[in-house]
């Protein structure tokens, strides 16, 4: 086996999962070099027993009781065998040759430690009236792009990641001991969202780069509540809170001024009532981290 696809999943919904089945079975790389993980993270019905994976040579359903997406990314990266890992949300509907293409990426570029490509969403209700949340959605690429810098345009998301054993197992290391990197990612209801991002950084802490490839191309398919004004608040928060952690985490540690709260304010101003909501909720993520990160820091002081 070459490598192994990981599917982290919550409570997850019967029609997109089995798609994102679907479109493993339709893979053009062999069944045999693939290991298949699906990781239940505490799904109130279990998993096992209810999806049937003897058409994979592979597989295994692992139930991992602690609730959030870390701990489950973190099981799957204990559970697997392969040099190289793929990490594929339940929602994620890989073009056929997504994982061949996986693989020879892998081969061809031994400098890069993560990488990934393009997604292009599904809209359960069809695409949003507001071209901006279609446009958010989406992840296209104009030309390959790579980097050895913790460069935002070049770091992989977390659907469809590729990523190296040794780059899997030192984030492993640093998130099993770190309340703050366990923090960075879906939990219940909350949003928070950089945990992808702080994994594929850990290629740039190791020497390695990061990519993305016009080729690897996935369906992310979209339930309607995704796009409602509700959520993408919510989501704004967490980013907010997620990315001020990212930097930290890296020796970046964030301040607020008065200077700065002002000038906020005022921008905020000439904007149209969602964009202030959403600029309002990240303002407040990015606060409620700066608050954790001093607790942090006058812990260890």
């Amino acid at each position: 086996m070459q490598l192994s696809i990981i599917i982290c999943t919550y409570n997850p919904r019967e029609d997109y999962l089995r798609r994102v089945l679907d479109a493993l079975k339709a893979q053009t790389l062999p069944k045999e070099q693939l290991e298949l993980l699906l990781i239940d993270n505490a799904s109130k019905e279990p998993l096992a027993g209810r999806w049937d994976l003897s058409w994979h040579p592979n597989p295994r359903i692992i139930r991992e009781k602690e609730p959030g997406l870390t701990p489950a990314r973190l099981r799957g990266v204990k559970e697997s065998n392969c040099e190289l890992l793929v990490f594929v949300d339940d929602d994620n509907v890989l073009f056929p040759d997504y994982l061949a293409e996986c693989l020879q990426i892998a081969n061809a570029w031994p400098v890069l430690g993560a990488w990934g490509g393009q997604q292009f969403p599904e809209f359960e209700d069809g695409p949003p009236a507001e071209k901006w949340k279609a446009d958010f959605w989406t992840s296209t690429l104009k030309r390959d792009v790579w980097s050895n810098n913790y460069d935002r345009a070049t770091v992989p998301i977390g659907a469809g990641v590729c990523i190296r054993r040794q780059v899997a197992l030192e984030y492993a290391t640093l998130a099993g001991s770190d309340p703050l990197r366990q923090n960075l990612d879906r939990k219940g209801s909350g949003l928070n969202s950089c945990g992808d991002f702080d994994m594929a950084f850990v290629a740039c802490d190791l020497g390695l780069g990061l990519g993305r490839f016009m080729r690897l191309k996935l369906d992310h398919l979209m339930p309607a509540n995704r796009v409602s004004d509700d959520y993408l608040i919510r989501l704004s928060e967490g980013i907010g809170y997620s990315e001020t952690v990212l930097v930290a985490l890296r020796g970046q540690f964030p301040s607020e001024c008065r200077v700065d709260q002002v000038v906020d304010f005022y921008k905020r101003l000439r904007l149209s009532r969602i964009q202030r909501a959403l600029a309002v909720a990240y303002k407040a993520g990015r606060s409620r981290a700066i608050r954790e990160l001093k607790t942090v820091q006058s812990k260890l002081s």
